[in-house]
Order: C-alpha cells, then structure tokens, then sequence
C-alpha cells in the first residue's frame, strides 16, 4: 500500500491500531478487494463468475467486519468500532440486497459501483479500523449497535432503489435503451421496494433510539443524537407524505437523500471528525 507522505500523520494517529494487528487479520480485507475488484473487471457475460466473485467478496468482508467490531486481535475484551467500520457495514449490506435481487434484475453497471464501494470501504476500515472499547456499561450496547447499523444498511439500500428509479425515469423520458448486460427494472416495483426499505429502517431506527436511551448510561444530546433525530424526523415526514398525499418521484427522493445524508453525518461523519480531523489537529 502506497501513502503520500501527507497522509503518514494521519495514518500514525487514527491507524496505528490497524498496523499494529497481526498480518493474519489483514487476510479477510485482502480477499474481499481481491474478490470485489474482480466482480468489477469481468465481464457481464460471465456471469457465473461475476456471482461468485461477489460472493467470495461479501463472505471475506463480513471476515472482515467481525474482525473489526469483535475486537479480535485485542488482549482485553471488547470491541473496536468507528466510522469505516460503520460504512463498511452498510455497504455489506447493500450488497446483501442487491445479491438477493441480482438473478431477477441484473445491473452490469449497479454492480461494479457497488464493488468498488465496497472495495473502498474495506481499505478505508482497513486504515482505520476505529477506537478500542473494552466492555462495559449496560450489556444491552451490542443490540443497540446492531439496530443502527441494520437501519444504515436499509437506508442505503432504499436509496440504491432510488437511484435506480430516477435512472429509469430519465431511460423512459429520453426514450433510450438500457445498456447490454442490464435489463429495465419495472418502476413501480421499484418504488415499492424503495417505501418499504424506507419503512423498515424507520422501523430500526426508531428502535435504536428508543432503546439507546433506555438502557445506555449517559445517553446525552450529542452529534450523533442530534443528526439521528433529525433524519428519524425526515423519515417520518416522508412516510407520512407517502400515506397521505401519495408523494412519489423527485419530492420523495429528495425527502430519502436528506434523510440519509443526515443519518450518514450522525455517526460516520462525526465519528470521522473525531478519529481523523481531531486526532490529526492535536498530532499537528
């Protein structure tokens, strides 16, 4: 791996814990870039292949992920969990999503971004795999972890079937014929799917608040709670549109995007300031 020399200070304070695992913890983020690079570079007619390169990439980045969350490595138990872990875990899975959907629309295009996403991710984990947190406080933290993080992960795959819709809305209005290798997606399916990703990680959502302020001590009004209610709060209103007043289209992508790019800053984008921007301010 080759780091320009501006990026060794940021590298020495936020991932010093990355390079000091045992090289054996870096074989699971190895084998998913491997696997996810070459989902990436074969061609759609292979397309056995094509599945199975993304599952061997899925398999290794959830390897990966565990490695990170589980603390494994570590002499004290605990986990160590930051912002690209965060990330690597909602693009996990998405592309959970879009392997269960692939065989009925395949997307020659959906999947490369996807693969590289993930690919970036898992490197961007593999730097900085987060802070150390050895257990303790209420037992019940791991499953408010788990609900945020399925919640992130719907979230993101609403929005994949967003982005879908809007590029088969703009096919039908400039009368253009999808690429080789993909297939047009019906738009009303699409949307359904996208309102019901929505509607089940609202779901999630509300259940990681609620339950993060029960049962976690010092639950305060942070970053991270105030972006969360805030996008919890855009959700609401979207679905609340959806029922009442039939919004669909660009007024309900807006809605998605917003709330998304909220829930996004509420903890990877502060956890990212606090881990990279910070720690490199202080080393400076």
């Amino acid at each position: 791996m080759i780091l320009l020399p501006g990026a060794l200070p940021t590298l020495a304070s936020a991932g010093v814990a990355a390079l000091a695992l045992p090289w054996l913890l870096w074989l699971p983020s190895l084998a998913a870039m491997v696997a996810y690079g070459a989902a990436i570079a074969l061609p759609d007619s292979a397309a056995r292949t094509v599945r199975s390169a993304l599952a061997v990439g899925w398999l290794a980045q959830a390897a990966a992920i565990f490695v990170d969350i589980a603390g494994i490595g570590s002499d004290v138990t605990g986990a160590r969990f930051g912002f690209a872990p965060a990330l690597s875990a909602t693009v996990w899975m998405v592309v959970s999503v879009y392997a269960l959907e692939s065989r009925e629309l395949p997307q020659g295009a959906v999947r490369r971004a996807l693969a590289g996403c993930a690919a970036a991710v898992v490197l961007l984990a593999s730097i900085f795999p987060g802070q150390f947190r050895p257990h303790g406080g209420s037992p019940w933290a791991p499953v408010h972890w788990v609900l945020g993080l399925a919640s992130y992960g719907l979230f993101g795959a609403a929005v994949l079937h967003a982005l879908l819709q809007s590029a088969g809305e703009r096919r039908m209005r400039s009368k253009t014929v999808p690429a080789s290798g993909e297939t047009g997606v019906p738009l009303l399916r699409l949307e359904r799917l996208t309102f019901r990703f929505v509607a089940a990680g609202f779901f999630l959502l509300t259940a990681a608040i609620a339950f993060g302020w029960w049962v976690l001590p010092g639950a305060r009004w942070d970053h991270k709670t105030v972006f969360s209610l805030l996008a919890w709060g855009v959700f609401a209103g979207l679905l609340a549109g959806r029922t009442a007043f039939g919004w669909r289209g660009r007024r309900a992508t807006r809605w998605l995007y917003v709330g998304a790019g909220l829930l996004l800053l509420g903890y990877a984008g502060s956890r990212f300031v606090l881990e990279v921007v910070l720690r490199r301010v202080a080393g400076a």
